[in-house]
């Protein structure tokens, strides 16, 4: 497939689009759409011909006999992450976001501490308040314009309350690929605390060149008896609309208490997700995901490129996730006057830094994840609405 394809995606009731100017006040006809986190791509041909044979039979029951979708999960976790993944630790959920509200309910009680390191995914703190639970935000370092993990700081706030940490890892925003020295530090972190550890590994594919992903339980293995790993096809492959994610528990005690919340709940996936994530989780995926990455550098260097070249602003340098994280601290501007002008004058919806937590309100997220002739049109947008600073 070409990348470069325009696909307008108005009217067809994609939140991405169509939600764009009740939320932003950014017009749908002028405007462009760079908040919420699924890409302007068609997804493999493999996936498409997938749901065409569903179509074709024209029968859509209850799914039964997973195990060529488990083996595909499998197959892919030893290719692409050197995991070799039992079938019997995966549970299907309705999504990540769902696994996380899952393991919320399934491991911690009302009023425990969940430990976030932000700014970071906006979803978690959402689900956590939600359910009754607390936020402990433990603030990332910012080092050179790069988030770093910060432990003697983070060990200094912990009172003895939090039972849970969620680690986002590709984190989100910012695009940080997490060392091995880092992970060992997280994994150390939570035995310290005693914490269960949540490992959101969604963005796990989406790494660009130079960079190298390492699954958790692969980083540190005696952390299994206190891991839930979640990992998902529907960021690699642009299936968000699937709601499929894998909650993977190597541990018995911990994943007999996930299954019995998903059971106590009824949840039990649908059969076009299980059907996409089979057909992607394949070589025909494999290939379609290695062309992306190799797109998605060149949209990356473009917008890096555009937005660094603006007094002030700066492009956070990606390791992975197509969620470029721009800080507009150095224009000495409130908030509300840099996000008017992105808004009103640049005409883009982008995310607002400040739901993402402490350290995030000077910044915007902005998905770069579409045909390079709108990447490059953001730019110019940008640095015209900009252009009294230059």
């Amino acid at each position: 497939m070409s990348f470069d394809e325009q696909i307008d995606r108005r009217g067809t009731h994609c939140v991405k689009w169509d939600m764009m100017e009740p939320m932003f006040g950014v017009p749908a006809a002028q405007g462009l759409a760079m908040w919420v986190a699924d890409m302007e791509f068609r997804p493999p041909s493999c996936v498409q011909a997938a749901i065409e044979d569903m179509a074709a039979h024209g029968v859509y029951g209850y799914f039964g006999d997973d195990s060529k979708y488990l083996d595909a999960i499998r197959w892919w976790m030893a290719t692409r992450h050197g995991w070799d993944v039992d079938r019997t630790q995966i549970m299907t959920t309705h999504g990540l976001v769902n696994g996380t509200a899952l393991c919320v309910d399934a491991y911690t009680q009302p009023g425990d501490g969940i430990v976030l390191m932000t700014p970071v995914y906006h979803a978690f703190a959402r689900v956590i308040a939600a359910a009754g639970r607390r936020v402990i935000e433990c603030p990332l370092a910012l080092r050179d314009g790069r988030h770093e993990m910060d432990f003697a700081a983070w060990d200094a706030q912990m009172d003895g309350s939090a039972r849970m940490l969620i680690l986002c890892s590709p984190h989100n925003p910012g695009g940080r690929v997490w060392s091995q020295d880092e992970l060992r530090g997280v994994a150390d972190f939570c035995i310290r605390h005693d914490l269960i550890l949540v490992s959101d590994e969604i963005h796990h594919d989406l790494v660009f060149p130079g960079h190298k992903h390492i699954v958790m339980p692969n980083a540190a293995p005696d952390i299994i008896d206190r891991l839930v790993m979640m990992t998902a096809p529907t960021k690699t492959f642009n299936i968000a609309g699937a709601h499929t994610g894998n909650v993977i528990i190597p541990d018995p005690a911990l994943r007999k208490r996930f299954a019995d919340r998903m059971n106590a709940l009824g949840i039990s996936p649908n059969s076009f997700g299980l059907h996409m994530a089979t057909a992607a989780y394949s070589p025909d995926g494999a290939a379609w995901v290695d062309a992306l990455m190799a797109y998605l550098d060149g949209n990356r260097r473009v917008f890096d490129a555009g937005l660094n070249a603006i007094p002030g602003v700066r492009s956070m340098h990606l390791e992975a996730t197509y969620l470029a994280w721009v800080d507009f601290s150095g224009l000495g501007m409130e908030p509300a006057e840099f996000i008017r002008r992105v808004e009103k004058d640049a005409k883009i919806a982008a995310n607002h830094g400040s739901t993402f937590g402490l350290g995030g309100a000077q910044s915007l997220r902005f998905n770069i994840a579409a045909p390079r002739a709108q990447i490059v049109d953001a730019v110019a947008r940008l640095q015209r609405a900009f252009a009294d600073l230059q």
